[in-house]
């Protein structure tokens, strides 16, 4: 079978990075509806390439924040890759939710969660990866990072 995702990754020049670790008594990735859903837990930003953290609007800059969302992607299709397998396998991402840190001032959460969405459509095209979304700021993250995200994804028929 052609990984066609994984093609159009190394196109685009990503490499996805080591799928992180989960932080507590949870599944990363939850498989439901006869296998046929995936519901990814919350997943930061922070890689070992990429390590900003505090409050968008504070300490972050809405152009940082673009680039955690986009982190906060590669991580869980790194994620999957190594829970589920191919990426090709992803039929369409269903519904994303972004938590945004923010100082009270901060109102362009929006924006921030355009670098997760704009990323999907690169890697998997409009039909695919463009989801319904939330973007929503909250006061604090754990470990201080500034994005995370979660998703609802459906998969292909086998």
């Amino acid at each position: 079978m052609t990984n066609l995702i994984e093609e159009r990754l190394e196109e685009l020049g990503i490499v996805l990075p080591v799928a992180p670790a989960k932080g507590g008594n949870y599944k990363p990735i939850k498989r439901f509806s006869n296998e046929k859903l995936a519901y990814f837990s919350g997943f930061g930003s922070t890689t070992e390439s990429f390590q900003i953290f505090g409050k968008l609007g504070k300490k972050v800059t809405r152009e940082q924040g673009y680039e955690a969302a986009k982190s906060c992607i590669l991580n869980l299709l790194a994620a999957f890759q190594r829970d589920v397998g191919s990426l090709d396998q992803i039929g369409s991402f269903v519904k994303m939710l972004v938590f945004v840190s923010s100082d009270n001032e901060f109102y362009q959460q929006p924006e921030v969660a355009n670098g997760a969405t704009d990323l999907l459509v690169d890697i998997f095209g409009e039909e695919i990866g463009l989801p319904a979304r939330s973007a929503i700021g909250v006061n604090v993250l754990p470990g201080n990072i500034p994005v995370e995200i979660e998703v609802l994804v459906e998969l292909k028929d086998k």
